[in-house]
């Protein structure tokens, strides 16, 4: 399966299955997973990069315990609508994962995910810079897959 559009990953999907979603980042990966209604993201656990290849052995085995059949990928588009280096490694990313894997992945738009979950901690959670840096990236992944999931449902993105 290729990388499809958002409003497609619903249809993609078998019956009661849920979604992962992915903050990419230099060092990290955030992961979130939503319920199998498709309606609540929550965070779910930070990835430290070091190899590709343990890399997807790690998603691949949580998209099986928690009965995931497909990805949502925050894409970190320019705030002119280009895309930069970043988000074509995103794309280089989820290329290798489908080399891999036949699985439905879509891309949201990341431009204010990592921005809107700072402030949040800082704000609602005082939680301080150490803490902060420490849920950032999950909580991140759980911003663009609830995006994401409001978007399948046709609620506003």
């Amino acid at each position: 399966m290729a990388v499809i559009d958002i409003t497609e990953l619903r249809a993609a999907l078998p019956p009661r299955r849920a979604l992962l979603g992915l903050d990419l980042g230099e060092k990290t990966i955030g992961v979130a997973v939503s319920d199998i209604s498709l309606t609540l993201a929550s965070p779910l656990e930070l990835i430290r990069k070091t190899k590709f290849t343990l890399e997807a052995e790690r998603l691949f085995h949580l998209m099986q315990v928690r009965e995931v059949d497909g990805l949502v990928i925050g894409l970190p588009v320019n705030m002119d609508g280009s895309e930069g280096p970043r988000a074509q490694s995103c794309r280089a990313f989820a290329r290798n994962l489908l080399r891999l894997r036949d699985i439905p992945i879509a891309f949201w738009d990341e431009r204010w995910s990592s921005a809107a979950m700072n402030r949040f901690l800082i704000e609602e959670a005082d939680l301080s810079r150490a803490k902060r840096a420490e849920v950032i990236d999950r909580n991140a992944a759980a911003y663009i897959l609830q995006g994401a999931l409001d978007r399948i449902r046709g609620g506003e993105a």
